[in-house]
């Protein structure tokens, strides 16, 4: 319980707490620091900043409070008042008071009840308690006559604590007393076979707490509901509540917890990456003592210069890392603290006590949870040193060797990239690719390129030139493999392509019914996959998917039919008319089926009337196989008429046009029929 020291300490007195209180700001003080930093003002003027001069009077004025239910302990009175010096004083008659945190510097005015209008908090005092009993004294043995030592035993039957001499001199385990029951000693614990009292309601002390009012944020009993109160105000039941909040604060706790985890981690890697500076630096030093010594005279004038940069660098790293670990201890004890204080308050059983404070420890444990999200638990400094010795040139070059400051000023061009696999992603026809510079100091790098090829093991294209490190790229083919790669580069140049990873697509299209380019009388439902129209004219919506190449096939299923309308199924280009029949344009290729027959149709063109037509639940299927070029129509599984369209080439997208008497749901995801007739 030490690292938990700091939450039970008022920051008033900086002791622990004393009959603490729950100030709105929902910080505690002690109650006698409450009374001294209590600001008195006349009626009617701004309170000051700073404290009263005077203590006196306002302490004999919170003590008249106690006597008195009428007397705000802060207002208007008459009563003589003696000052430390014996010295006569009359307070002025019309006072305001009030209290500022010392934490949040927020301040409030006290109501009538005066400091008594603030709630005690129970729970707070019960932990301190427990942690004053935890750090008391150790048992000292009985029976020893001069200097008592620490007890290791208590006998249950005698009640007799003994050190180990005393108690194989005077209570052997043999006889007699081998049945005795031998038990470590521990100190007492007063109060806690006591068993939990009822609290009264503060305004009401006849009534225990038996309901909690969201509103307010407080316990309230049914006489405070009854007189009006909170009689309008969201309440809850107490127990009810308890448990609620006691649920909010271990999840809370269970986030930060994991954050924890990982600043001990993070310090466990900071304090290796010292040792690796440490060994590091060593090493560095030894081979560039090694290598002045051989350039003889020239080198050795030049050798202190080095050895002295070199140190410097060490001492930089150090200190960095030194500090760092010294701030994230810091950041790690008071979140240690934190939870350590959360768990005792969540083993309390004092329904109304704890939610005095539940929402405002929820709060803390978010908070801090939130810093550890925003704090990067990654070292400033890398083990390595970012110096180079070239012993190659010449003589008279050596009085001008010097380290370079840093990796960076080094006209490098960046190395190849690392493709992160266990963030790379394929959804569908779209590939998401992510990246990062290999070394742990990287040289600047102003921008990446990643390189797809066609999908048939051809040349490579750039996809992507810019500063992320993740991108994802739409629109790939169905059914194939791409080879992708990256490169960084710099002011210094290109570097290196990363290793190839291959991307394999979808076997088949799964996607829906675009909504950004329907006609605005489309009605979209059913996540996207169900379609029908407002209006009795035909209106296009396309699917999300395009297609360029491979065979696809997907269904519409036919929800429902009235009135014999011919709604059209079939592809088009992106640019197609969507206020018109599908088909009706040269940018689209379609099958328009009634009850009874079927065309197809193409720019306005009507061919191969079909007969057979739809009905509330048939399907209809569309074939688009780009391997061929073709365009065939299925109704309820079986082929309808002959390959209607050939000589397809380009981008196609799934279209469908109908009106508000057909309603249809898409059905993507689905093997190409192996029969067609």
């Amino acid at each position: 319980m030490d690292a938990m020291e700091e939450e039970l300490k008022c920051p008033v007195c900086g002791s622990l707490f004393k009959e603490p209180i729950i100030l709105p700001c929902s910080h505690n003080v002690c109650l006698a620091c409450a009374r001294n930093i209590i600001v008195q003002t006349p009626e009617g003027e701004t309170p000051p900043q700073n404290r009263c001069s005077s203590d006196y009077d306002y302490l004999d004025m919170d003590k008249m409070s106690m006597y008195s239910e009428t007397d705000s302990g802060y207002g208007s009175y008459t009563p003589c008042l003696k000052s430390p010096n014996g010295v006569r004083v009359f307070p002025p008659v019309h006072r305001h008071c009030s209290i500022t945190c010392p934490l949040c510097h927020r301040s409030v005015s006290l109501e009538e009840r005066g400091l008594r209008g603030f709630q005690r908090n129970r729970l707070l005092e019960a932990i301190v308690s427990r942690y004053q009993q935890s750090r008391a004294a150790s048992v000292k043995c009985q029976l020893c006559d001069r200097n008592p030592v620490d007890a290791t035993v208590m006998c249950e039957q005698c009640d007799v604590f003994y050190c180990a001499p005393c108690q194989q001199r005077c209570h052997p385990s043999r006889g007699p007393l081998a049945k005795h029951r031998l038990l470590p000693p521990t100190p007492a614990q007063a109060g806690t076979a006591s068993a939990r009292r009822q609290v009264t309601c503060v305004d009401h002390e006849a009534e225990n707490y038996s309901m909690y009012c969201v509103s307010c944020q407080t316990p309230v009993c049914y006489q405070c509901l009854e007189e009006g109160k909170h009689g309008k105000h969201d309440v809850k039941p107490l127990a009810a509540m308890w448990k609620q909040h006691k649920c909010q604060l271990s999840q809370a706790l269970n986030g930060v917890s994991d954050k924890a985890k990982e600043a001990k981690e993070f310090l466990v890697q900071l304090k290796n990456l010292l040792q690796q500076i440490q060994e590091n630096g060593v090493e560095f030093e030894a081979c560039l003592v090694a290598q002045c010594d051989a350039l003889i005279e020239a080198l050795t004038r030049q050798r202190a210069k080095l050895l002295t940069k070199v140190t410097k660098e060490k001492e930089s790293k150090l200190k960095t890392v030194k500090d760092q670990i010294t701030h994230c201890t810091m950041k790690l004890r008071q979140t240690t603290g934190m939870m350590e204080f959360c768990l005792e308050v969540i083993k309390e059983n004092d329904p109304s006590g704890f939610l005095q404070i539940s929402d405002a420890l929820i709060k803390r444990v978010l908070a801090s949870q939130e810093q550890w999200v925003r704090s990067a638990l990654e070292p400033k400094v890398c083990p390595e040193f970012a110096l180079t010795v070239n012993t190659d040139p010449l003589m008279q070059s050596i009085l001008q060797l010097d380290f370079s400051q840093n990796k960076a000023e080094t006209s490098t061009v960046p190395p190849a990239p690392l493709l992160q696999l266990e963030k790379c992603c394929m959804r569908n026809n779209s590939a998401t690719l992510a990246w990062r510079i290999t070394t742990v100091q990287a040289l600047p790098v102003e921008g990446y390129v990643l390189e797809l090829d066609d999908g048939n093991s051809g040349p490579y294209r750039e996809v992507y030139v810019g500063k992320e490190t993740i991108c994802t790229v739409d629109g790939l083919h169905f059914n194939s493999s791409y080879n992708a790669r990256v490169k960084a580069y710099n002011s210094a140049g290109v570097g290196a392509y990363s290793k190839v990873v291959v991307l394999k697509t979808s076997d088949v299209a799964w996607f829906t019914f675009d909504p950004t380019s329907a006609h605005r009388d489309i009605v979209l439902s059913n996540e996207n996959q169900t379609v029908t129209c407002n209006s009795y004219d035909d209106r296009v919506v396309l699917g999300t998917a395009a297609f360029s190449k491979g065979v696809h096939y997907w269904e519409l299923s036919v929800d429902r039919y009235d009135n014999h309308p011919d709604p059209a199924f079939g592809v088009a280009r992106i640019n197609t008319m969507k206020d018109m029949m599908l088909g009706k344009d040269d940018k689209a290729w379609a099958m328009y089926v009634d009850n009874n027959r079927s065309w197809f149709m193409h720019n306005n063109s009507h061919t191969n009337r079909a007969e057979g037509g739809i009905t509330k639940g048939s399907s209809v299927g569309i074939l688009l196989d780009l391997t061929k070029h073709t365009l065939t129509f299925f109704i309820n599984k079986q082929q309808h008429g002959p390959v209607a369209f050939e000589n397809l080439e380009g981008v196609f997208m799934p279209a469908v046009s109908l009106n508000r008497n057909v309603q249809v749901t898409l059905i993507t995801g689905l093997e190409v029929p192996k029969s067609n007739k």
